[in-house]
């Protein structure tokens, strides 16, 4: 699998459009790429040098011939160019090491408390990045891009999570700076359920360009895919839906201050701490998950009705948004044939038919590993982008002073 970087580029031509072209298979040899510029040739073999040269692209012999000699064929270089994707949760980290086509090179997973704080978690992430590198035999240079997920609202441009309720200790902490005198890579941080977004998207409905993934855990969210890219909002806190109020629950109070918020109601917490009440072991979501598989009747009913009310949310969305898929993850998308029942019933029942009449609602297709990949995937892109490869190309060749 092979990502670009998704942007659209209105005058197409400089070394990082080239690159684009070549990585998404749009054009493999020089002649596709004149072809498909309308360039000289001679512009083509300027951009293409440049690229072989900065190791991002190779030149082989084997394409087909058509009666002379076989063409040239352009591809990515992967092997010195690597990303990592990290997904922090509540209680884990996951990490997953990718080539720059997007392929899997090793992946671990370790519990690992949030709340002990950005110092003590990202060493451990600088810690297992560094062990996946040594098992797939790279480099630390080879690193391009880290991308990291994490359980909270974050200021997507400096990559400093703001005021996240379960994150004690991180607030406007510079998590790039961490990593930057440990390689030589660009650091990028986002909401977790943005980069779920992302992975889903990318590797199970490429061509789906209007997207919604909802996380039901703990608390509740939901990442946007708006013509096949995150659609963040001015500051970064688009989708927060757990906060948005649903009536008839107003003795709901809710972390964020407010009451009746839905993730306040219908989140795994909520629901864990209501069955509590009922008597039952149940402590976090994934009680409520062990409930529900085992047969507990008390929490099959409030998994659907928690459903019903994630689905009245959801249909003003989708009346809103017009999406072509809502894809439901988190720990509670385990039991999806009880929650998605209740999501479907309220949404198709409250949306407009017309919303509704191509509408696909569905469990995550890349499950525990979304966020993980998502972040890899946003790596990726990053690195891959024809600004940054303009960048890189042009700092490459901006001469050194000799002493």
């Amino acid at each position: 699998m092979v990502f670009s970087s998704g942007e659209d580029r209105t005058v197409p031509g400089s070394p990082g459009d080239v690159l684009t072209l070549i990585s998404a298979g749009s054009a493999t040899t020089r002649s596709d790429l004149a072809r498909v510029t309308g360039l000289a040739r001679s512009t083509i073999s300027q951009r293409v040098d440049a690229l072989i040269e900065r190791g991002l692209v190779l030149e082989t012999e084997s394409g087909e011939s058509t009666g002379g000699r076989p063409p040239r064929q352009l591809r990515l270089r992967t092997t010195d160019h690597v990303v990592a994707g990290v997904d922090l949760g509540a209680t884990h980290c996951r990490t997953i090491l990718m080539d720059i086509s997007g392929a899997t090179l090793g992946t671990c997973e370790d519990p690992l408390l949030i709340d002990e704080g950005p110092e003590v978690v990202l060493a451990h992430v600088d810690e297992r990045i560094a062990r996946l590198l040594a098992e797939a035999g790279r480099p630390a240079s080879a690193l391009k891009a880290i991308g990291i997920g994490v359980p909270g609202p974050v200021e997507f441009a400096t990559g400093r999570p703001n005021n996240p309720p379960i994150m004690p200790g991180w607030n406007d902490y510079p998590v790039p700076e961490f990593f930057a005198g440990r390689y030589d890579a660009s650091v990028l941080v986002d909401n977790d359920v943005n980069v779920m977004a992302l992975g889903e998207q990318r590797y199970a409905f490429a061509g789906t360009g209007y997207l919604l993934f909802v996380k039901v855990g703990t608390g509740i969210g939901c990442g946007i895919v708006a013509e096949g890219r995150l659609h963040r909002g001015a500051q970064g806190s688009a989708g927060d839906i757990g906060h948005i109020r649903v009536s008839g629950h107003e003795d709901a109070g809710c972390r964020c201050g407010n009451s009746a918020c839905l993730e306040a109601v219908a989140g795994g917490a909520a629901l864990a701490r209501r069955l509590s009440e009922l008597g039952l072991s149940a402590e976090t979501a994934a009680d409520v998950v062990a409930l529900v598989q085992n047969g507990n009747t008390q929490a099959l009913r409030l998994v659907r009705e928690a459903g019903r009310l994630i689905g009245e949310v959801l249909a003003s969305l989708v009346n809103f948004f017009n999406p072509e898929v809502i894809v439901i993850g988190g720990v509670l998308a385990r039991v999806h044939d009880h929650l998605l029942a209740g999501i479907r019933e309220t949404i198709y029942r409250r949306s407009l038919p017309l919303a509704t009449h191509h509408l696909t609602i569905v469990p995550s297709r890349t499950g525990v590993d979304a966020a993980a990949l998502g972040a890899g995937i946003l790596a990726v892109e990053h690195y891959l982008s024809p600004d940054n490869i303009n960048r890189i190309i042009n700092d490459s060749q901006v001469p050194t002073a000799s002493g």
